[in-house]
């Protein structure tokens, strides 16, 4: 099964974090006309998630179907419990993904608005103030969260739609044969035809039908490259065959660079250090960054490929819960995703190979260990993991 399936003539325009993301987003709310789905992971209380609150709200009360799912565990209990409170007053159809994690341990990830089937946002972007950090709403961060979205028109949309209205569904009480109709409503034959000059699809991983195909979107892609991989991403702890395929396309002359987020989570940073030495000896380029926090998951490769979205590169995004990304392919759109990156990489540290000759034996087996304990969870907890 192909793992992307692009439809053509697209407009796909590029956003870097909330501040250039939520004025469009507020505006499209506020001009739709029949309906709005709205999926997010942190839906904060904050400023920010007090404006797209309201615009909610103020949608639903002048008529219009707003449908909105939340995750439980992203934006608290407390939260999720004001906010469905809220949106039932005013006629806001809400839904909380697995609270209290009845269905397992899987999270909605994802972060989709779709408005009147015409224009879809996808990407990275919480709904949460660029200056609060993600994980303590109390700590100011130094510069804006770099993170990125996509505003999508065009055929595109329509598969957007069709997804976030199966979301809406499966989040809802579904019986066996339900989901099962659902599943046959959901297949695609291939892709649609056209003349346009921007390809773009839409990509997401679940735990019934799209297990792997974010990742089997990736491996293509580097396996196909040519002259260059560019990937940000703030927690890299992929499985075996990601890793091995980044190695391989840097040693048949493929420039790779990884520019990773790290200072959130000390585990998290141990466990990305314990395969930089490897991947170093492959010829992979590691960048550390340290400006702010780096919160965005995006690729280029080669002149013409690349994907904004909310997965990590990591067991819990690629094995485990919910996401959606949007791959591109248009040089002009590449090369806007490339200037991003490569300014990102300005902002951050080259690690090089003699940096490891200087880490001491208990580190270098505290990072040993903090990647075996690792492992050994999302084998446990992501079927698929390696």
């Amino acid at each position: 099964m192909r793992s992307v399936l692009y439809q053509y003539n697209n407009d796909v325009r590029l956003l870097e974090s909330g501040v250039a993301l939520f004025p469009d987003l507020l505006a499209a709310i506020a001009a739709a006309h029949s309906e709005i789905h709205f999926e997010t992971y942190i839906f904060a209380a904050d400023d920010t998630g007090a404006a797209v609150e309201q615009a909610l709200v103020a949608a639903a009360r002048r008529g219009i179907k707003v449908r909105v799912v939340i995750d439980w565990f992203g934006s608290g209990h407390a939260q999720c419990k004001r906010l469905a409170a809220v949106f039932a007053e005013a006629g806001v159809h809400c839904r909380i993904f697995n609270p209290w994690f009845k269905k397992g341990v899987t999270r909605t990830h994802r972060k989709i608005t779709v408005v009147d089937r015409s224009v879809a946002f996808v990407g990275g972007i919480n709904v949460n103030d660029d200056y609060l950090c993600d994980y303590n709403p109390h700590v100011r961060l130094p510069a804006p969260r770099w993170d990125f979205a996509v505003r999508v028109t065009g055929p595109l949309v329509e598969d957007i739609h069709r997804e976030a209205q199966a979301q809406w569904a499966r989040v809802g009480r579904m019986g066996l044969l339900r989901r099962l109709d659902l599943f046959r409503q959901m297949k695609r034959d291939g892709p649609v035809a056209g003349n346009g000059p921007m390809q773009a699809g839409f990509v997401v991983r679940d735990n019934f039908r799209n297990r792997r195909t974010i990742q089997r979107a990736y491996l293509q892609a580097i396996g196909r490259a040519r002259s260059s991989i560019l990937m940000a991403n703030p927690y890299f702890a992929p499985g075996r065959k990601f890793r091995e395929a980044l190695g391989r396309a840097a040693e048949r002359g493929v420039k790779v660079t990884l520019l990773i987020g790290v200072g959130e989570f000390q585990l998290q940073d141990m466990v990305a250090h314990s395969f930089y030495p490897k991947l170093l000896g492959c010829g992979v380029n590691v960048v550390e960054y340290q400006k702010t926090q780096l919160h965005a998951k995006v690729a280029v490769i080669d002149d013409d490929w690349a994907t904004v979205g909310s997965s990590n590169c990591d067991g819990l995004s690629l094995f485990l819960n919910q996401e959606a990304n949007v791959v591109v392919r248009d040089a002009q759109f590449a090369a806007s995703m490339r200037a991003h990156i490569e300014a990102g990489i300005a902002d951050g540290v080259v690690i090089a190979v003699d940096h490891f000759k200087h880490v001491g034996r208990i580190k270098r087996a505290g990072y040993g260990a903090a990647y075996f304990l690792y492992k050994l969870v999302m084998r446990v907890v992501a079927i698929g993991y390696a």
